[in-house]
């Protein structure tokens, strides 16, 4: 599917707006939603984000979910598939996010992950391609101390080579 060339220019330009400009929960939100994407209530959307610039309409953020600084968010290839971010879903910055995606209820993608299969709730996952490293006891929020965060992980042990 072609994407109509006014539409296209809107969602560039509305796209270049929010990657710059302040505030994170206001003005980089509400350039987002007008270009199409489902946001939720209380999302945060860090600095130089880039989500999905053709078909906005296919990325949904759910409530208090955080979208890191640099954070990529793809939600098409050759066929229109979509992303969805559940809430209280913490991406790291520099993570990326490829089409097919569903990021689970409190799930944490942690800096420059690569996240090419969906992400189970409250799963942490790291690397590229993302793996699961530990199971989230308590969603990575503001109001919750990083101590009590860091008390709630519980690591996966990883299969060796040789099991």
């Amino acid at each position: 599917m072609e994407e109509p060339f006014f539409a296209g220019m809107k969602n560039r330009i509305f796209q270049l707006l929010a990657r710059s400009s302040p505030g994170a929960t206001t003005w980089r939100v509400r350039l987002h939603r007008w270009r199409g994407v489902h946001i939720g209530e209380k999302v945060w959307i860090g600095y130089d984000a880039i989500i999905e610039t053709a078909y906005p309409h296919l990325v949904t953020i759910r409530d208090r979910a955080t979208i890191g600084a640099r954070v990529l968010i793809m939600a098409h290839n050759r066929e229109q598939q979509g992303v969805v971010i559940e809430e209280d879903v913490t991406l790291g910055p520099g993570v990326i996010v490829l089409p097919s995606v569903k990021i689970g209820h409190g799930a944490i993608a942690t800096a420059g992950s690569v996240v090419t299969r969906s992400v189970p709730p409250k799963t942490m996952v790291q690397g590229n391609p993302a793996r699961p490293i530990a199971t989230v006891e308590i969603p990575l929020s503001l109001d919750v101390s990083m101590k009590e965060f860091t008390k709630g992980l519980r690591p996966i042990r990883q299969a060796s080579a040789r099991e």
